[in-house]
This record gives structure tokens, C-alpha cells and sequence, in this order.
């Protein structure tokens, strides 16, 4: 795949990136909003340095590391991938309280539409500001939307520096552990993670 250029990367400001969405999954992922490089590749976590798809492996969701051009594949795991805000920008903090209010009554009704057995809102801050829970943390949440249980996971964003790679990996892997309970035998089985 040749990596866009600047002006690839502006001219992808705005646009929208089809989900990776099925009814029923154990596990639906939900970003922030798509970046720039996701935006002009319609691929998603597509910019270097985002550890999504390392930690999804590393934490046993896949069996090998895929690639955010593979990432049709999460389905035939029961995995899939949407956004709060559908809107591209460079960063997050482009983002308006209202696109984050209004993202979230949208995330809500897909959830309910979908019914995952879980959500897993990646960013504890995006998660705040989409439901109005202001003193939410990383874990599993007390709400629930429709039959759906919610649970926020740490930013995979290279710029989040409080988080490293291991352990991210640890947090996806609670969830993990949690979506196997609920269905039993429906996940893959966890490889060995790769070295640090």
C-alpha cells in the first residue's frame, strides 16, 4: 500500500470511514474519531505508531498480528470496529462537546441496533464527554445500552504516554477474559503474545 501524502492525508479531513460492523459480536471497538491517515486509507488505527492492533494481538483478541488493511477480518472473531464521532480530523481536540453529545446518542442507538455482547469505548476521555460520565475510569462500566455491557479501554494512541504497550495489552486482556466467559469457545484461543 503506498502511504498518502500531505495532501492526501488534508483532502481526507471530514470524511467518513465505513464501519467493520456485524449484529451479534462479542466485542464492538469504538475509537474516538477516525485520524487523518485512517480517513484516507478506510482503514482504521491506520497511523503509524497506534498500538491497536498490536495490543488486540498481544491481548489474545487475535490469533496473529493483523494489519489495519485486514481489518474485515475481525469479524469472522466476532470483532468489530466503529467511532464515537464519524467526522475525520488531525487530532481529537478538533472535536466539539456537541459532536461528542451527539456521537454518543448515535453510538448508543448502533449498540442497541447491533446488540454486541460488549462495547469497548477506547479512550476514557471521548467515553466522558459521549455519555456525560464524568468520573468514569478504565474498566468495565455499570451502564449498559440495551442487553450491551461497556467497557473503556485505555487510548491506543501513540501519544498516550501514561499507558505502554504491555500494559494496554493487560487492560484489552481483562476484557478479553470477560468476553470469553460470556461466550465460551466463540473467541480464539490466545497465542503466545510476542516479546515486547
Amino acid at each position: 500500500m503506498t502511504r498518502p501524502t500531505p495532501s492526501d492525508l488534508e483532502a481526507a479531513r471530514g470524511r467518513l470511514v465505513p464501519d467493520v460492523v456485524a449484529d451479534g459480536l462479542h466485542v464492538l471497538f469504538c475509537g474516538i474519531n477516525p485520524g487523518l491517515m485512517t480517513a484516507a486509507t478506510g482503514h482504521h488505527f491506520a497511523r503509524p505508531g497506534n498500538r491497536f492492533w498490536p495490543v488486540l494481538h498481544r491481548s489474545g483478541f487475535t490469533p496473529r498480528l493483523l494489519k489495519p488493511s485486514e481489518q474485515d477480518e475481525l469479524l469472522s472473531y466476532g470483532l468489530g470496529i466503529t467511532n464515537v464521532v464519524a467526522r475525520a480530523t488531525a487530532r481529537a481536540d478538533e472535536l466539539t462537546a456537541d459532536e461528542y453529545r451527539e456521537g454518543g446518542r448515535l453510538l448508543g442507538a448502533k449498540v442497541e441496533r447491533l446488540r454486541p455482547r460488549w462495547l469497548a469505548v477506547v479512550g476514557v476521555t471521548a467515553y466522558r464527554s459521549a455519555f456525560g460520565e464524568r468520573r468514569a475510569v478504565i474498566g468495565p462500566q455499570e451502564r449498559t445500552i440495551g442487553s450491551s455491557r461497556v467497557w473503556v479501554l485505555p487510548n491506543p494512541s501513540g501519544l498516550n504516554a501514561h499507558w505502554t504497550a504491555a500494559t494496554m495489552a493487560e487492560e484489552f486482556g481483562r476484557l478479553r477474559s470477560a468476553a470469553a466467559e460470556d461466550a465460551p469457545g466463540r473467541l480464539p484461543e490466545p497465542s503466545a503474545p510476542p516479546a515486547p
